[in-house]
């Protein structure tokens, strides 16, 4: 279907996320077997994993804690009194039929996260979060598939927004900023590649200006932001030209409810099956399990428990330490990367340089190889050495980054030590050395030194280049703007 391209300024998008989150719990959610990724399949597993005859679930209390510790992260409204449900239905990853999880009595209700949009804050509303428990994991071979028991029963907290974002950039802006927030307050390592985050996205389109909501479609389990934000755009298109190409017809016939999953190759939404409604999961009150009882003691005592979150962080790092919102919002946005980022600052207290090379130098060196710094084993007292020794002259920025190569290659070596191993890596300070090469520069280029003296600022830079060229990147730059000002008036 194409339809004129700037057809698609006259749509807004509605979007309402549902994000799983599987908590970082020892145990499961209701039995006593490990909540582990990656061990051998089916081996982490008891009878109420895999839904035994008189298995009986019961509730782990850390998980309880972990709902809470949430709530109160978001200002969300967090039940004293909740309880389960049993949510039917048939599919082999789910062994007894049913999933234990909280319909009509969620343990938090409301709640806001706010989030950068293009360098603007957005308030976004939840309208609840809820504790379930997960499924197993088919897993499909060339010719057979199996079960993996292993996630069944894993711990979850399903955060569900209202429909508050109207593009897929408040979508994903949303996402990446709830992701933060869960690794700050430690509920979940939010591995989106193992799936302990996983995203399910709904979305329908309007003409900006209506007010009524249009039928809305879901895209299942998005384990990637840039995913997300490509699964939205092209299903905002894809509605829009349906309702473009066929102006007669009801709206409500052109979009039918229906559940969706982002084919990666294709670059579209693949439709799975059509919508379910509440009644077609036959909810009840879950008869294994009391209601859940949380005193509003405790759940004060946990709010007290909550120290920065990372919007108020990025804030802070760009007014505290004049870090660009860009770069402030990528350190922030990993919590282990913010710590690195914050032990180094201990041994300098050029913030800035510090997350230039943590996030352009380092960042651009291990992410191919590596992943991140925090995982490179370089400590980041090495790296806050780096930058302190290039503020001080010690070595100049072409000697630094040769040095940097050296510490991705060898993470234990300080820069002092890779220094003092390679001559060449010594900077040139000694004057006399220094003012020949520059003497010569001035013979070699007298044009830029005429220009210099008459006004030109630029051809400084290109005189300073042109000794730094000579030295091959290791005079001292403080020696060198010194000499060359003393020598050229």
């Amino acid at each position: 279907m194409h339809v004129d391209p700037s057809i698609f300024q006259e749509y807004e998008a509605v979007i309402g996320l549902e994000i799983h989150v599987q908590l970082n719990t020892k145990s499961k959610l209701f039995s006593s077997a490990p909540n582990r990724f990656g061990d051998e399949p089916n081996t982490n597993i008891t009878e109420i994993c895999t839904g035994q005859p008189g298995a009986l679930p019961t509730l782990n209390k850390e998980a309880v804690k972990k709902a809470v510790l949430f709530g109160c992260a978001v200002n969300g409204s967090v039940a004293t009194y909740s309880h389960f449900d049993r949510k039917s239905y048939f599919y082999p990853d789910s062994p007894r039929n049913f999933q234990i999880t909280q319909f009509d009595h969620p343990i938090i209700q409301g709640g806001t996260l706010i989030a950068d949009v293009e360098g603007v804050p957005k308030s976004f509303s939840i309208n609840r979060a809820h504790l379930e428990d997960d499924a197993g994991m088919l897993k499909h071979f060339t010719d057979f598939a199996g079960v993996d028991y292993n996630r069944a029963g894993a711990p979850l907290i399903e955060i569900v927004s209202e429909p508050c974002m109207f593009s897929p950039k408040e979508a994903v802006a949303y996402a990446i900023g709830m992701r933060a927030l869960l690794q700050y307050i430690d509920v979940s390592d939010c591995n989106m590649e193992e799936g302990s985050l996983r995203i399910d996205a709904n979305i329908s389109v309007r003409r900006k200006g209506e007010k009524a909501l249009r039928n809305k479609i879901e895209i299942k389990n998005m384990n990637s932001f840039n995913f997300l934000g490509l699964a939205l755009e092209a299903e905002f298109k894809r509605q829009v030209s349906l309702y473009e190409s066929h102006p007669t017809q009801p709206i409500d016939s052109l979009i039918k409810p229906a559940t969706y999953r982002w084919d990666v190759e294709k670059k579209e939404a693949v439709m799975m099956r059509p919508k379910e409604s509440a009644d077609d999961y036959r909810y009840f009150l879950e008869p294994d399990l009391p209601p859940l009882i949380v005193e509003q003691e405790y759940i004060d005592a946990i709010r007290s428990t909550i120290g920065e979150l990372p919007y108020q962080k990025e804030k802070r790092y760009i007014q505290q330490y004049h870090l660009a919102p860009e770069l402030a919002s990528l350190i922030i946005n990993e919590r282990s990367l913010a710590t690195y980022f914050e032990q180094a600052l201990v041994v300098t207290s050029n913030a800035k340089g510090l997350c230039n090379w943590i996030v352009g130098e380092f960042g651009g060196r291990l992410k191919e190889n590596y992943g991140s710094i925090v995982t490179s084993g370089i400590p980041p007292e090495n790296v806050g050495q780096l930058v302190n020794m290039i503020d001080n002259g010690t070595i100049t920025g072409p000697i630094a980054k040769k040095i940097a190569d050296i510490m991705v290659a060898d993470p234990k070596k300080s820069c002092e030590e890779i220094v003092r191993e390679t001559p060449q890596f010594q900077p040139i300070s000694n004057e006399k050395e220094l003012r020949i090469i520059i003497i010569e520069v001035l013979e070699n280029n007298k044009q830029s030194v005429e220009d210099y003296r008459g006004g030109k600022e630029k051809a400084f830079g290109f005189l300073v280049g042109q000794v730094m060229q000579a030295t091959k990147g290791k005079a001292s730059p403080i020696i060198v703007n010194s000499l060359l000002k003393e020598l050229l008036n």
